[in-house]
């Protein structure tokens, strides 16, 4: 007899690779705790450069970038990564407590998919990565 729970009580989002870039230590602990209950594979950087490495070592599925960092900020790790690896980090959400216009279009100009206004919620995190599961 096939044991069906199992199959169906498998997390959403078992497998994939998640790197969450913040200097912000909750942001990360949050955001690695709501991830790993989904299933995911959670890597984590404390700036842009800390994340260049991880970014080469694990090759994630999906980026989440706080943009106000000391050293390397959330654009210009963008710019560095892509430079680095030779082709565009995909997809990658940003991470911000500003919810401006002007910083929403700067993220897409480098190359973000998604713009996370923080704090973010669960149901907020989990959207942005399955909108981009989904294709």
């Amino acid at each position: 007899m096939e044991n069906t729970a199992a199959s169906t009580s498998r997390p959403r989002l078992a497998g994939l690779k998640v790197l969450v870039i913040d200097d912000s230590k909750t942001i990360r602990r949050t955001a690695e705790t709501l991830l790993a209950r989904e299933g995911c594979e959670v890597f984590t950087a404390v700036d842009g450069f800390d994340a260049l490495s991880k970014i080469a070592d694990h090759q994630p599925d999906i980026v989440f970038v706080d943009i106000m960092m000391p050293r390397l900020d959330g654009y210009q790790n963008l710019f560095a990564d892509q430079a680095q690896q030779g082709l565009p980090l995909d997809p990658v959400i940003m991470l911000s407590s500003k919810d401006g216009l002007f910083d929403r279009a700067r993220g897409r100009i480098v190359g973000s998919e998604h713009y996370l206004t923080k704090p973010f919620t669960r149901e907020e995190l989990l959207s942005a990565i399955e909108s981009h599961v989904r294709r």
